[in-house]
């Protein structure tokens, strides 16, 4: 597709899911140049952030891990999907040097985030992560923080940083600008891109809900191997991380947000008007800096098509060395470094 179908559809392809079986290749915009990085390759230099912290935030008892002073510039970084929030094991001992105060929550349906009710609607539709995000700000007393994510994360900082830019000093987000749209999402692919979003067509069926259920670990295994083909993850790394999706939730979260996606399912009539200012694709002005791994084995979207929807201070970087879709995880130091960059923007 040439021109503006083709924008659509790279803009499509950055809204409907986050992962597949083929690579983009990225185009440098910001005149950085490609930035070597050293992929954590068999596993990372932190084992774990230690002792968790929890606090009621909105509709949700959430975990997070919290290092760094207490007095230091807050980060918040988010995790996607199905990864958790050692995506940033090796990122937070990083900037907790440098003097930033780095929170690190488990989403809603991971790891030890729980909903204060039972009643609560399983939602994962994309307002409502970013609603969590700042529910949680307010119980921590946070009024501004850079903002980092991956995946379902960076999604989630895009929205943050769209609807409460007050609320956010800067941003790095991973493959750009992912704030979804749903009509766009209706129109159909060519075929061999299709293909890359098989999982999602799985998840819009009953049975694709029980194989998820059943066999979740090696679901997210294969998501990881394919999302990262040259990052070569122990088993430790994995299980660390896989022991996440446990959660009692997450299946009904995983499913509702892939259904929500494709309107196959509605969200929560309170969310609409949210939904109706993201459905224009706002722009952000917010200080950002987007980042892309050069062997990223997911789809990703052109960063030319979507640098327009960054109004204020911008860079993209191209993250070389065989770094795939998990990148702060593979390449820590890179996105440690566009964290403290952006903030200085």
């Amino acid at each position: 597709m040439e021109g503006h179908n083709r924008m659509l559809e790279d803009i499509q392809l950055a809204r409907r899911g986050f992962l597949g079986a083929a690579a983009v290749a990225v185009a440098e915009l910001s005149g950085l140049g490609a930035v070597q990085a050293q992929s954590s390759a068999a596993g990372s230099t932190n084992k774990s952030f230690g002792p968790l912290k929890q606090v009621d935030a909105g509709v949700l008892n959430a975990g997070y891990a919290d290092v760094g002073p207490a007095d230091g510039p807050a980060v918040i970084l988010l995790h996607g999907w199905p990864y958790d929030i050692h995506t940033y094991v090796d990122v937070a001992p990083l900037l907790a040097s440098a003097g930033y105060r780095v929170i690190v929550p488990y989403l809603r349906g991971y790891g030890a985030t729980r909903f204060l009710s039972t009643d609560t609607p399983r939602n994962g539709q994309q307002s409502v992560l970013a609603i969590d995000v700042i529910a949680l700000m307010d119980a921590l007393k946070i009024e501004q923080a850079i903002v980092g994510g991956c995946d379902w994360g960076a999604r989630t900082a895009n929205i943050v940083a769209a609807l409460w830019p007050q609320r956010v000093k800067a941003m790095v987000s991973v493959s750009g600008y992912l704030i979804g749209n749903r009509e766009i999402n209706k129109k159909p692919l060519p075929p061999k891109r299709e293909l890359e979003w098989w999982y999602q067509y799985y998840f819009a069926t009953e049975r694709g809900r029980a194989g998820y259920q059943e066999y979740r670990r090696d679901f997210a295994k294969l998501i990881w191997q394919l999302a990262s083909p040259k990052w070569k993850f122990d088993d430790a790394t994995f299980e660390r991380s896989a022991a996440a999706l446990d959660n009692p939730d997450h299946v009904d979260i995983t499913i509702h947000n892939y259904r929500w996606r494709l309107s196959l399912v509605e969200g929560e009539s309170q969310y609409d008007e949210l939904e109706q200012r993201l459905a224009e694709l706002p722009v952000i002005a917010v200080p950002t800096i987007t980042l892309e791994g050069d062997a990223n084995g997911a789809p990703h979207p052109d960063p030319a098509v979507y640098a327009k929807r960054f109004s204020g201070p911008y860079a993209h970087r191209l993250i070389s060395g065989g770094i795939g879709h998990n990148l702060p995880q593979e390449a820590p130091s890179a996105f440690a470094a566009a964290i403290m960059d952006a903030a200085k923007m």
